[in-house]
């Protein structure tokens, strides 16, 4: 379909009004899907082992695409898609997506659960706050780790002392500056093809059209395209998505359902991701997607709930529409702890064992910069041991358990940890006592089974 016809019905749909949007069209049909599908999620479950559930969680987050549609908050119109067009986008996914070029270009593809093919890295965290000293320091920390496939990076958030402001001209020098560091570094680490998720620092489209200059995107890097809570999108994000037509920068759908938000419990919340991954198919063009579940009490992905919402999103594509899925992995604690890292380690093995890639770490929930390069090395080290060792679901759900119960204390109290100047040093290494601890879960995960 082209794209300007799925647009043009944000001008020529029902009209309604955003509250109206969230009760009529996200929490009633969802509940009424979650109840009709038969969906629940066992409590002390951590992952998805049963395919024909699988598929019936696939099947409503299609039935719930259709009946809702997704909102554009700019025009208060709603975009509806018939079951047809949304059936033919899924069954016409990329299945393979090749990010950067060159020597350093990486080929992602559709895995399947207890897969043998390891997983792509994604290093980064994006959308969490950088000065830019601090920026150069931490995207230095793990675009340098051997285990990782693909970069992204923070948000700045201040330049030469001003404070970046959205769409206005800070943001769209903070944009052209996130570049400008970007192939600095990947440049002097030996990877100047690598493939960068990047604009982060892009808050408008303004930026985001900034990065298309000269010193910008490079073929095979992506941007991201998100739809807001729940099933929203705007001008701002189709603007993102016109601005790469007919060029090789790639659209990374982002979705962030909330867990005990307006989708409800884990079961509503997986139907909404799975729905809303479908309409970025279809309106964001789509070349893969970032599953992103976010607990609305302790907002990280390491909560039980979240890490079953990704096992279940990454296994219901693969039953019905197979697809490139990179699930986000954003622990509650900060660098410095020996919980981010089991939290790290818990999210790498459910996510890879399920059929997903990997992409973070968004330390600290990703909203302070206590965040460095080691624990990424781990999420990838977690991840493509488990895989080359043909790691099944069955096999890893004792160790999720198991590294849950030495972490789940910090939910509620919290565990800001370190900023990165106090766990690496101006060697550009991790601090002793952050290594050790690193060499500790490492002994500790291969008591439990895994080859490391």
């Amino acid at each position: 379909m082209h794209f300007l016809e799925l647009v043009n019905r944000g001008y020529t749909g029902e009209t309604v009004t955003k509250d109206d949007w969230a009760m009529d069209h996200v929490v009633q049909p969802i509940m009424d899907v979650v109840e009709e599908f038969d969906l629940e999620h066992e409590k002390g479950a951590f992952l998805l082992h049963d395919k024909e559930q699988a598929k019936a969680f696939f099947e409503a987050g299609v039935e719930l695409l259709a009946r809702s549609g997704v909102y554009n908050q700019s025009t208060g119109r709603i975009i509806r898609f018939t079951r047809e067009e949304i059936l033919e986008a899924a069954q016409n996914m990329k299945q393979r997506v090749t990010v950067g070029h060159g020597k350093d270009a990486y080929t992602f593809i559709p895995r399947h659960p207890d897969d043998t093919r390891l997983p792509g890295v994604v290093a980064g965290n994006p959308g969490c706050p950088m000065t830019e000293e601090l920026f150069i320091r931490t995207v230095t920390s793990w675009a340098k780790e051997p285990v990782v496939d693909m970069v992204t990076c923070g948000s700045i958030v201040e330049v030469d002392g001003h404070d970046v402001r959205r769409a206005s001209p800070s943001e769209v020098i903070a944009l052209r500056r996130e570049m400008k560091y970007l192939n600095e570094i990947c440049e002097r680490l030996g990877r100047p093809g690598i493939g960068r998720l990047a604009a982060e620092s892009s808050v408008s489209e303004i930026g985001d059209l900034a990065a298309m200059a000269p010193g910008g995107f490079q073929p095979g890097d992506a941007h991201l395209v998100a739809l807001n809570n729940e099933l929203v999108i705007n001008n701002d994000n189709l603007i993102r998505v016109a601005n790469t037509i007919d060029t090789p920068v790639l659209n990374a759908s982002l979705a962030c359902v909330m867990v005990g938000g307006l989708a409800g419990a884990a079961p509503g919340a997986a139907v909404c991701m799975i729905a809303s991954l479908l309409a970025l198919s279809l309106i964001g063009r789509a070349d893969y997607h970032l599953c992103h579940p976010i607990h609305i009490r302790h907002v990280a992905t390491s909560t039980e709930e979240c890490i079953w919402l990704s096992s279940v999103v990454c296994q219901a594509f693969d039953a019905c529409a197979p697809a490139v899925i990179i699930c986000d992995i954003y622990p509650k604690s900060g660098a410095g702890t020996i919980e981010l890292l089991k939290e790290v380690a818990a999210n790498a093995l459910a996510i890879t064992v399920s059929g997903g890639n990997l992409e973070g770490v968004g330390s600290c929930d990703g909203l302070k910069p206590h965040c460095s390069g080691l624990e990424a090395r781990l999420m990838g080290e977690v991840g493509k041991a488990a895989a080359a060792q043909g790691m099944t679901r069955a096999e890893a759900e004792p160790i999720i358990e198991k590294l849950y119960s030495e972490y789940k204390h910090i939910f509620g109290p919290g565990n800001e940890g370190l900023p990165f100047d106090q766990v690496y040093g101006e060697d550009g290494e991790p601090k002793a006592f952050w290594l050790e601890m690193y060499e500790q879960v490492k002994a500790e995960l291969i008591s439990l089974g895994l080859k490391m």
